[in-house]
This record gives structure tokens, C-alpha cells and sequence, in this order.
């Protein structure tokens, strides 16, 4: 009889732990694959809003550089002070002025997009005719100093919007609402008419145009295969989600507005939490992920969903069936169990008994086999409930601690296990495991323990994974904490790291001695493709590549004569061909080093052009690594705006337009891009103020 209860006790327990081992790994792949769907919607998103955003700041740009022109301010003014047609002694042509702005209005609304017919009959009557885009100049009473040809008419909402920007000294826009002529959807774009000598603004420049056929067209993702997958632009209007942009089901812009507190609303989900990801339910009320990001100086977010089931119905059904079959086999053994104990007075009592007998031997060595299956992990692996209850510990906790067997640590809590300082550690990430539903990973510096000092330890770092466990009916929810002592690697790792960097010093030092224009230039570019790579969001590894890939780039020097690179005078196209030559060869020196991240092949392909006419390999878009891109862009900026024994420096502003000529020819508009934000909006342009001055001990030029 003790036996036979013994094999149910041992029984019931393995049960338990297949069916919480069983909603674990489940979850975990589920929680896996929506990793992966949040990484693949987040760079779509992050994509699509930067796009909005630019085109919205071209057009804006647009109406500020009218309002900034000091030949508009002059002639508006002239136009204000003289309103009629009839030119006053000693004054300039009011109607020549007005033809000129006129004109000026006219070509800036046909390039910049803000020209559009107008309708209503072409006739020689006071018939009107309804414009859909234009550009208008008005003045303090907001009556038209020049307009172009098909300027809309400014409606109740249009007219506020204008009258609440007079006297603002900065753009604005205003928008998406519906057109007057027949509610296509546009824009305006208001920004202050500066006053010629130099006080506040004195009227304000006006654009207005459609925008369905190119701001909507951004939304689309090239190359996109989910049938489901959808961009919105959403804006909160009053206690409503306003959809700004069409909607897939056909709704037009501006078409649909629903309820903030729709309760899973995926949209006024991604209005209260731009930059996230969760699932939630989209205008249709069908299952969406969703993640969403803002746009750039606006009130818009840019929400981007896919239904749930194209994008998680293969896995979820797999998961299901996968976790099916493990009940079912559970169920299995819980059903002899009950046959063994209905029938146990019958004359089969004895074979049942028997089965029984064996059924609790094989998972006695089940349950042998999965403790020494972890008690031979040299990691420390130990479950531990929400409340601080350890339910499994394996033998490397027990002789860790000092305890007896690691049976001996079950139900006991952290504190009384492992003292209250490495309690408060465990218990922070079983917390934040639990807390979030995912597997965390910590890593900590922690105090040397005698056993560490005695063994001649420098430092001890520990790893310590912790994954969430489902609750079941036979357990609560807990966390498998697994924990691996990485000290040797963290401190291998630091040790090449600074021989690395000291090699990096040391070869970027011997070409800095042989070339005083480069003395200083490998540091600048380093510096100014760390920034990109990281307004670009990189990985750490690729941010520290493309520092280091920068600062070898001019590695090859070494092969060319001093006295070619001291030259004054500029380069014959032989001695051009012959530093580029040897700046090619520079991989080829370093080839055996082993670097963290690819710094020999992006060093290899710094040369090739993202059209693909570039050398060596003629490599083309995205095929040039991405830190090879950055490099190029970076190298060709610290070029261009610092001083060479032949010429001075150019202006930032200048630079920038040249890499925006050369933007899918030479280089990747992507990387020109975050260079220009770095420096607009990081304050690189005063940080890197000091590139105008030559490097090193060189002379300035004169």
C-alpha cells in the first residue's frame, strides 16, 4: 500500500509538471512570433511616418521661403501702401508690382503642387469659380495682397486657422479637412510675411491643395505582401478618433470618426500610446496587431495593423494542435489512473495493480531523468512562485547554498534560501517577468563571494534569464529562473576589446603622422557616422563598426609617398588613381584582425555607389551594407566641409545639398536623411562647428 501510494504521489506530480511545462513552452513560442511581427510592422511604420513627415515639411518650406523673401516683403508693402491701381508720384507701378507677385505666386504654386483647376464656367460674367489650390498673400486684415490662379475660398474653419496664425513668427499647417470646391481632402500651409525692415510680420503667406494623390500615396509600402496590412493617419478631434486618411473597406478620408473610449480600439489605442505594440481590434472590429508611431510636427499618429490571423493563424493553429496532443496525452495518463482505481476491488485488481506498478515506475524515471537532466546543467536553475515560494531548485542551487539535497529547498522562500540582498536581485526580475508576461535577462555586477576571491577572480558577473510560467490547474503561475556565471567571458571580452582599440589608435596614429591634412579627419568622420548610425537606430555592434570602419578607412595612406599627400597643388588624375588605389588595399592590411561586426567588408564596399556604378563589386541599394553606406556618406560630408592644403572648407548648408544632388546616385537618401536631422535637430551643426579649421598641425589655406 505504501508503494501504491507512492506511484500516485509521483504520478500526479509528473502530470502536473507536463501540463505546466506544456502552457509554457506555448506561450513562449506565441510570445516569440509576436516579437518577430513587432519588429517587421515597426520598421514599415517608422518608414511610412518619416515619409509624411518629409513631404509635409517640403511644402512648408515651400510657404516659408515666400514669407522670408525680401522682394515679396517689398513689394507687398509698396502693394499695401498703394491698394489701388493708379501708381502715386514718386512710386514704383503698383500694377507691375502686383503682375510680379502675381507671377512669382503663379510658378511656385505650379512647382511646389498648390496649382489646381477650378470649378465652374469659363464666362465673361460674375460667375465664380470655385479653386481647389492655390497660393495667397494677405495681409493683417486678411484681405488678398496676391493670389494665384484657382485659389480655394477661405471657409469658416480655413479662415480661423489663418486668423489664429497672425502675428505667429513661426509655419503652421492645418489639415487634412474637406476642399470647398467638392470635399477633396487638402491642406493649408501658413507661414508669416516678414516685414522688409526688420520688425514683427506684417501679413501671412497662405497655400492650400489637395493631397489625396500624394500624401495618401505614402501611406503604401512598397513591396508589401499582407493582404491585410494597412496605414492610417488618425488625430484625436474632441472625445473622437478622426481617420484622416481613406481606410481600406473604402471609407474616403476624413470619413469616419469613432468614439476615443471604443473599447480594443486599435486607433485610439495608438493615439494614447505612439511608438508601441499590442493587439486590439481595428474600425472593422476584427483582431489587429497593431503598432503606431507620430508624425513629425503635427498631431497626427500613423497607426500600421495587419489582421491577426493572416499574420498569427499558421503559428496559433500549430501552437494548438501541438498543445492539444500534450493534453490529450496527459488525459491519457490521468484516465488509466482512474481505471486503476475504479476497478481496483474487481478480480482484475491484481493486473491492474500491476499496470499501475509499472505505469509509476516509468515516471519515477521520468521524473529521475529530468532532474538529472538539469542537475547536470553547471547553471543554476530554480522555479519560483509569485510570492516568493521556491517550487523546483536543481542540485548547483543546493550546493551553491550549502543545503543538504536541493528537495530539501522546495517551498521554502528566496530570502531564507539565498539571504535577503540576492532576494531583493531575484525578486525584482521574477517581478518584472510576471508583471509583463515576457522572458527578461539580467545581467549583474555582484559583490565577489569568498569562494570568487579565493580562486583568484577579478569580478563576478552573473546571467540570469527569467521566463514566465502560465498558471495551471496544478500549479500556480511562477518563473524559471536560470542563472550562468559569465565572469570569464565579460572579462575576455573588456581585455580584446582595448587591444582592439589600442591597435585602431595605433595604425590610425601612424597614418595621422605620415599626412597632417588626415591628422584628425578618420576621428571626424568616426564621429560624424557614429551620429547617423544612431539617429538610424542601429545595434550597438553596428554603431561601434562603423566608428571603427570609419577610422581605418585612410589606413591605406601608408602605401602612398609622403610627399604625394603634403602635395599643395591639386592632384593629376595618375596620382588621384594612385591614393585611391592604395585607400582600396587599406582592407587588405587589417584583413586577419577579428572584429565584433563587419568592419573588413564595410571597409571593402565604402567605395560602391547605391546606384551601382561604384567599385569594386558594383554593388547597388540595399545589397551595400548599411554601415558602408553610412561611412560614405559620413566620409564624403568631412570632405567636403573641412579645409585641404588646395582650398578651404564648404558651408554645412552646401554640403548637405551636394549629398542630396548625389542621393540615389552615390548615396542612400536614408543616410543623408538622418545626417541632416542629426544636425538640424541634435545640435551637430555647433558640434561639429570645429571641422571649418584644418586638422592636426596643418596650414590653413589661403
Amino acid at each position: 500500500m505504501p508503494r501504491f501510494g507512492i506511484a500516485v504521489l509521483t504520478l500526479a506530480t509528473m502530470t502536473a509538471l507536463g501540463v505546466f511545462l506544456s502552457f509554457w513552452w506555448v506561450g513562449n513560442e506565441h510570445a516569440r512570433e509576436l516579437r518577430v511581427w513587432q519588429d517587421r510592422l515597426g520598421i514599415i511604420a517608422d518608414s511610412r511616418a518619416a515619409a509624411v513627415a518629409d513631404w509635409l515639411r517640403g511644402r512648408l518650406e515651400t510657404i516659408a521661403a515666400l514669407g522670408d523673401d525680401q522682394a515679396v516683403q517689398l513689394y507687398a508693402a509698396d502693394l499695401r501702401a498703394a491698394p489701388s491701381a493708379v501708381a502715386r508720384p514718386g512710386d514704383d507701378d503698383p500694377l507691375a508690382q502686383r503682375q510680379y507677385l502675381d507671377n512669382l505666386l503663379t510658378v511656385t504654386a505650379g512647382r511646389a503642387g498648390f496649382a489646381g483647376r477650378a470649378d465652374g464656367p469659363q464666362v465673361a460674367a460674375n460667375v465664380p469659380r470655385t479653386g481647389r489650390a492655390g497660393i495667397a498673400i494677405l495681409d493683417l486684415n486678411l484681405q488678398p495682397v496676391a493670389t494665384s490662379p484657382g485659389m480655394p475660398p477661405f471657409d469658416s474653419a480655413l479662415r480661423g486657422f489663418v486668423a489664429s496664425r497672425l502675428g505667429q513668427e513661426d509655419a503652421a499647417l492645418f489639415g487634412p479637412f474637406a476642399g470647398a470646391a467638392d470635399g477633396t481632402p487638402s491642406m493649408a500651409f501658413a507661414a508669416p510675411l516678414g516685414d522688409i525692415g526688420g520688425g514683427p510680420p506684417v501679413g501671412i503667406v497662405v497655400g492650400v491643395r489637395p493631397v489625396a494623390n500624394e500624401l495618401f500615396e505614402l501611406l503604401r509600402q512598397p513591396g508589401a505582401t499582407q493582404a491585410s496590412a494597412e496605414a492610417m493617419l488618425v488625430a484625436a478631434r474632441d472625445a473622437a478618433v478622426l481617420y484622416l486618411s481613406p481606410l481600406a473597406d473604402g471609407t474616403p478620408a476624413l470619413g469616419r470618426a469613432l468614439a476615443l473610449d471604443t473599447p480594443g480600439l486599435a486607433a485610439a489605442w495608438a493615439l494614447r500610446h505612439p511608438g508601441g505594440f499590442a493587439e486590439k481590434r481595428d474600425y472593422r472590429d476584427v483582431p489587429v496587431l497593431a503598432t503606431s508611431r507620430t508624425v513629425s510636427g503635427t498631431g497626427w499618429v500613423l497607426a500600421y495593423k495587419i489582421d491577426r490571423d493572416e499574420a498569427l493563424g499558421g503559428a496559433d493553429a500549430r501552437l494548438t494542435r501541438m498543445l492539444i496532443g500534450l493534453l490529450l496525452l496527459v488525459a491519457a495518463i490521468a484516465a488509466a489512473i482512474v481505471a486503476v482505481w475504479r476497478h481496483g476491488a474487481s478480480r482484475r485488481a491484481s493486473e491492474a495493480a500491476q499496470r499501475f506498478r509499472d505505469m509509476a515506475e516509468r515516471y519515477e524515471q521520468q521524473s529521475k531523468f529530468i532532474r538529472r537532466l538539469t542537475d547536470s546543467q553547471p547553471n543554476g536553475i530554480f522555479i519560483a512562485a509569485r510570492d516568493g515560494r521556491v517550487l523546483f531548485a536543481n542540485r548547483h542551487i543546493a550546493e551553491a547554498i550549502g543545503a543538504e539535497t536541493a528537495d530539501s529547498l522546495v517551498g521554502k522562500g528566496l530570502a531564507a534560501i539565498f539571504g535577503p540582498a540576492e532576494a531583493r536581485r531575484y525578486a525584482a526580475g521574477i517581478r518584472d517577468a510576471i508583471e509583463n508576461d515576457h522572458t527578461v535577462t539580467v545581467i549583474d555586477r555582484v559583490e565577489l563571494t569568498p569562494e570568487v576571491i579565493a580562486a583568484g577572480g577579478e569580478v563576478q558577473v552573473l546571467r540570469t534569464e527569467y521566463v514566465p510560467l502560465p498558471e495551471t490547474p496544478y500549479a500556480p503561475a511562477g518563473v524559471l529562473a536560470v542563472e550562468q556565471d559569465i565572469s570569464d567571458a565579460i572579462l575576455l571580452r573588456e581585455r580584446n576589446e582595448r587591444l582592439l582599440q589600442q591597435l585602431v589608435d595605433t595604425l590610425l596614429g601612424v597614418v595621422d603622422r605620415r599626412d597632417p591634412w588626415a591628422a584628425g579627419q578618420s576621428a571626424r568622420v568616426a564621429t560624424v557616422a557614429q551620429a547617423i548610425a544612431r539617429e538610424m537606430d542601429l545595434e550597438p555592434v553596428l554603431v561601434d563598426t562603423v566608428a571603427k570602419a570609419a577610422s581605418l578607412m585612410n589606413l591605406g595612406k601608408i602605401m602612398v609617398p609622403r610627399a604625394l599627400l603634403v602635395k599643395v597643388d591639386r592632384l593629376t588624375d595618375a596620382e588621384i588613381g594612385e591614393v585611391r588605389e592604395a585607400l582600396g588595399a587599406g582592407a587588405g592590411l587589417i584583413e586577419g584582425i577579428e572584429f565584433d561586426g563587419p568592419v573588413v567588408e564595410t571597409l571593402r564596399q565604402v567605395r560602391e555607389r547605391f546606384d551601382g556604378n561604384g567599385e569594386p563589386r558594383r554593388l547597388a541599394g540595399d545589397r551595400i551594407l548599411v554601415t558602408a553606406r553610412i561611412v560614405a556618406v559620413a566620409n564624403a560630408f568631412v570632405g567636403m566641409v573641412s579645409p585641404r592644403a588646395h582650398r578651404v572648407g564648404l558651408e554645412f548648408d552646401i554640403a548637405v545639398d551636394l549629398l542630396f544632388e548625389e542621393c540615389g546616385g552615390a548615396f542612400d537618401r536614408a543616410v543623408v536623411v538622418a545626417l541632416v536631422n542629426h544636425l538640424d535637430n541634435r545640435n551637430g551643426r555647433t558640434a561639429w562647428a570645429g571641422f571649418a579649421h584644418p586638422p592636426g598641425d596643418a596650414a590653413a589655406p589661403e
